[in-house]
């Protein structure tokens, strides 16, 4: 949908409740109390110190202007105090939860790339938080959601470039997503990388965008993702995709191969008849949830058996990863439920993969990587460290596993 030719949506009388004007009241109250003891706390570092005259160095001095800050509620009203000093000496106080010139949440700026991702355009953007946020939602004007558009994708270069040499790096998930949008002439699917240091942190470290998940699309992101430091992740975690695995096997040949189960399970499926899947999936079920790998290949041959004479193709699908689908029996068993899929991606961009058939219009490329950056960028900041994250550094420090367990000195000769 070509912004020319946006249609104005019309507006929603907002509909407010005594539920939402309370907890506005209560925000507000609880805002003003917490700016109270930000203030307080500043004054306190200059405790002791006094003027020529044996007063307080540094005095309350009243309050800047009353500042509204847009946010999921509704605008919440700011008085945020100032203070002065009596001597030579600045002293000016920055509250961290409203700084200077703070005029909405992050909250509300995470709303607007995924409205836009929706189908919402810029123009009918101000439209859409107003039914979501009140009629106060009137500062983001069409010129300001372009500002922030702007400014969005000024920090997605910034951050493409930034350096990854200061991390060990011990997993790496990777994925092409592919949605609706047409940037430009061709349809456009983003090649995301996403890592884990060795402190259990995940991290996006690529976000880019290609025509298809081709050899040479996925070489040209790993290239740069070496030059600017990646070392040799100890695992990678992808789909089917030979372009990703062909890439991969050149820049980072010493990395160890995991297929997404979730791909697979899919693939598979899609080979059988809709009446024999249920039971088909319970089957591949027994294989990747098997508590050794032995139990795993008994339970894969026997899928196999039973279904590679009547439904070859979906036998076929499955035995030719074998290896790459089992490795993660060769890492900790805590870290399992990470490395077996490609979930980390999956589900921050599922809003991508279900775009509304509204948005199918053409956006331009770099409208696209800004949204996908920042709507990134907001999952990233909910992510929790890896479960086990203390197994890391065995991993790191080349410690063998053997289903799931660490080997003991004695054994690792003969293992």
């Amino acid at each position: 949908m070509s912004e020319s030719n946006v249609v104005p949506i019309e507006r929603p009388a907002f509909i407010s409740d005594p539920l939402t004007e309370m907890l506005r009241r209560d925000a507000r109250e609880l805002l003003m109390r917490a700016l109270e003891v930000e203030v307080a706390e500043y004054l306190a570092l200059f405790e002791g110190l006094t003027d020529e005259q044996g007063r307080a160095a540094v005095v309350r001095n009243g309050y800047l202007p009353v500042r509204e800050i847009l946010t999921g509620i509704g605008p919440v009203p700011a008085k945020v105090p100032k203070v002065r000093s009596r001597t030579d000496e600045q002293a000016v106080f920055h509250s961290t939860l409203v700084p200077p010139y703070l005029r909405k949440a992050k909250s509300v700026e995470a709303a607007i790339p995924w409205l836009y991702l929706k189908g919402i355009s810029t123009g009918q953007m101000q439209a859409a938080l107003e039914v979501l946020m009140g009629p106060e939602a009137r500062g983001l004007s069409p010129a300001v959601v372009s500002r922030l558009k702007k400014v969005w994708l000024d920090e997605y270069l910034a951050w493409s470039k930034k350096r990854l040499d200061d991390e060990t790096w011990v997993y790496l998930w990777a994925d092409g997503i592919y949605s609706g949008i047409r940037a430009e002439s061709q349809k456009l699917c983003l090649l995301v990388v996403v890592g884990v240091n060795d402190r259990g942190e995940k991290h996006f470290l690529a976000i880019e965008d290609g025509v298809r998940e081709s050899t040479q699309s996925w070489r040209e992101v790993l290239l740069d993702l070496k030059s600017r430091g990646l070392n040799a992740p100890a695992l990678g975690v992808a789909d089917g995709a030979l372009g990703f695995w062909g890439a991969l096997d050149e820049i980072f040949p010493e990395t160890r191969h995991q297929r997404c189960w979730k791909h697979k399970i899919a693939n598979v499926l899609n080979y059988l008849p809709k009446h024999t899947q249920p039971k088909a999936k319970e089957a591949i079920h027994e294989i990747w949830m098997a508590e050794t790998k032995d139990d795993a290949v008994k339970a894969f041959d026997l899928f196999i058996e039973t279904y590679q004479d009547k439904y070859p193709k979906a036998a076929e699908c499955l035995v030719k990863d074998r290896t790459q689908l089992l490795a993660f029996y060769d890492f900790p068993a805590v870290h399992w439920q990470h490395i077996r899929t490609t979930n980390p991606i999956e589900s921050t961009f599922a809003t991508i993969r279900h775009r509304s058939k509204q948005a199918k219009g053409c956006v331009t490329r770099q409208t696209m990587l800004a949204m996908a950056f920042k709507l990134g960028m907001c999952a990233e900041g909910n992510w929790r460290r890896l479960r086990g994250f203390d197994h890391l550094a065995k991993v790191i420090n080349g410690v063998k596993f053997k289903d799931g367990i660490e080997i003991e000195n004695q054994d690792r000769d003969a293992a």
